[in-house]
């Protein structure tokens, strides 16, 4: 019987993408799209998009390169962080445990104030995720990389910077894979944490679609971005694709830009 992480290895097999990780491949539609690539030109950078349509085990990519390049994944870690978070009694609750400000003022101003999990998801307070990371610790973190099988896996570089400076790195299918297992429960850590990070995930309303998603920017913390990432799951209906984007962030706009372009890629292969 195939199931959806299987499918997951179809670029594999199909040669959009280049090889990676996934063990078990079986034989499904893919697509390379050129239109969607164009979306990264016209905004001036380059970028690349995959869309993974759930119902239909149908993998869509922008490119044939850099959508099978490992990056940082930024912010984007936030997702796993807060599983862990949650798994290990970390955070308790999301709405409850306050984590305080630590009184020094950074350039983002959202940050500088005492957050919960749901709050500091939502401005993406890295200050937060940081002290989250500390309290779990390399062992622990670790631990549950394995479990998640998420990116490379390594944690070198400090334990409240090896997502944002450090090894970690992880490439846009891989992305799509960890996500969707959240997106269906299961991963292995208790079904609680799961529904709990899904809850708080950003939401952005797009007609009569709902995307879920997670932004990362490298640099972002120094004030100098360089990359921008957008992953998650948009559902229409009874449709539901899960996504991940990755772009170079050569100017201020293309910061907003990253859900812009998310969301043309989105409808562009008819998810939202």
């Amino acid at each position: 019987m195939i199931n959806r992480r299987h499918a997951l290895g179809l670029v594999a097999a199909a040669s959009l993408l280049p090889s990676r990780s996934f063990a078990n491949v079986s034989y499904q539609r893919s697509e390379f799209r050129d239109d969607l690539a164009k979306r990264f030109f016209n905004l001036g950078t380059v970028g690349t998009f995959v869309g993974y349509k759930v119902d239909d085990y149908l993998m869509i990519a922008s490119d044939k390169v850099r959508s099978g390049e490992d990056k940082l994944p930024a912010s984007t870690f936030k997702i796993p962080n807060s599983l862990i978070a949650l798994e290990t009694g970390v955070v308790e609750d999301p709405d409850k445990d306050i984590f305080k400000w630590d009184g020094v003022t950074r350039s983002i101003a959202a940050w500088n104030k005492d957050h919960t999990l749901r709050s500091a998801i939502a401005v993406s307070a890295v200050p937060v995720y940081q002290e989250i990371a500390r309290r779990i610790g390399s062992e622990r973190m670790q631990k549950y990389l394995d479990l998640f099988e998420y990116g490379n896996r390594d944690i070198g570089g400090g334990i409240d910077q090896f997502w944002l400076t450090g090894n970690l790195r992880i490439d846009p299918v891989q992305q799509i894979d960890f996500v969707d297992r959240l997106r269906r429960g299961v991963l292995p850590v208790g079904k609680r944490s799961q529904e709990l990070v899904r809850d708080i995930l950003p939401v952005t309303k797009v007609g009569d679609a709902t995307i879920r998603a997670k932004s990362g920017l490298l640099g972002a913390e120094q004030g100098k971005p360089s990359l921008g990432w957008m992953v998650g799951w948009a559902e229409k209906g009874n449709t539901q694709t899960v996504f991940a984007m990755n772009m170079d962030c050569k100017e201020p706009a293309h910061i907003a830009a990253r859900m812009t372009v998310t969301q043309q890629c989105l409808s562009d292969i008819a998810a939202i």
